[in-house]
């Protein structure tokens, strides 16, 4: 279970603020507004999901968190320490998978472990033990061109845990991934948080997506990204579609997504008309 909201958050963000430009490939030449005034508060193994139409600050956000991005205005803190670097305790897991091609599966998951200079020893048994959980023995000598999007992913997933890091933080692991594939992949993620607890902040640009994974879902209003509002799933797991409290929290959500859309589409056809 997640940590009780009445225990100090691993992840506080307060006043967060975030502005990229001026953009020279927009016709304005106008800077981007990417976050604004965001607050969010992440509990020890809480799985939560940032959801919103594209370009509404999601990845930006992720990367705040993790060090790569930093803010001009407000505070981020994680694990009661500023964030102003990447850091073990955070570990990332991209969409593009971000292997080394030239390292086999098992150089891939040992890479972290090998910058800290772990010993040989704990190396070997860690990767060994990962290529079972993650369904991928028998592959450690292959390269990544030999395997699949899902084969790939996996082996990213397990580099992030070979550090050990106590968060996740996954910018569209799966969005690149056939529906079966994803889903699959979906199935994968829950079983080693559930056995692992690690916090987890998963982007996502899939409704759907959202509500099989997260413990609570935040959805973020479009440029300039804050916070709309924040949905409890409170549904227990495995969730199916099919049902109708699924039903109920995807069209809630649906409706919010939506009428950042709809907002976003406004104002771009009244700046298209001055």
């Amino acid at each position: 279970m997640p940590e009780p909201k009445d225990q100090a958050p691993v992840v506080r963000l307060r006043g967060v603020r975030k502005q990229f430009g001026p953009d020279t490939t927009a016709a304005s030449g106008q800077p981007i507004h990417a976050l604004d005034g965001i607050d969010l508060d992440v509990h020890q193994g809480e799985l939560v999901c940032l959801l919103g139409p594209s370009g509404c600050g999601k990845s930006t956000l992720l990367n705040v968190i993790a060090g790569f991005v930093k803010p001009d205005a407000g505070t981020v803190e994680a694990f009661g320490r500023p964030v102003v670097a990447p850091g073990p305790e955070r570990a990332m897991v991209f969409q593009e998978y971000a292997l080394f091609p030239w390292m086999t599966v098992s150089e891939n998951i040992a890479f972290g472990l090998e910058i800290k200079k772990a010993p040989a020893a704990q190396v070997r048994e860690t990767v060994e033990a990962l290529l079972a959980k993650l369904s991928l023995r028998g592959f450690g000598d292959r390269f990544p061109k030999d395997l699949s999007g899902g084969m790939r992913q996996r082996v990213a997933i397990a580099r992030a845990l070979a550090v050990d890091s106590p968060m996740l933080l996954m910018d569209e692991p799966f969005g690149a991934l056939d529906a079966l594939t994803r889903r699959s992949m979906q199935e994968e993620l829950l079983r080693i948080w559930g056995e692992l607890r690690k916090t987890i902040v998963f982007v996502t640009h899939g409704i759907d997506e959202s509500v099989v994974l997260a413990d609570r879902v935040v959805v973020m209003t479009y440029r300039p990204g804050t916070v709309k509002r924040i949905v409890e799933v409170g549904l227990p797991r495995p969730r199916q579609p099919a049902s109708p409290g699924f039903a109920a929290v995807l069209a809630e959500l649906t409706a919010l997504v939506q009428e950042e859309q709809m907002r976003h589409e406004r104002d771009e056809a009244s700046a298209g008309a001055i």
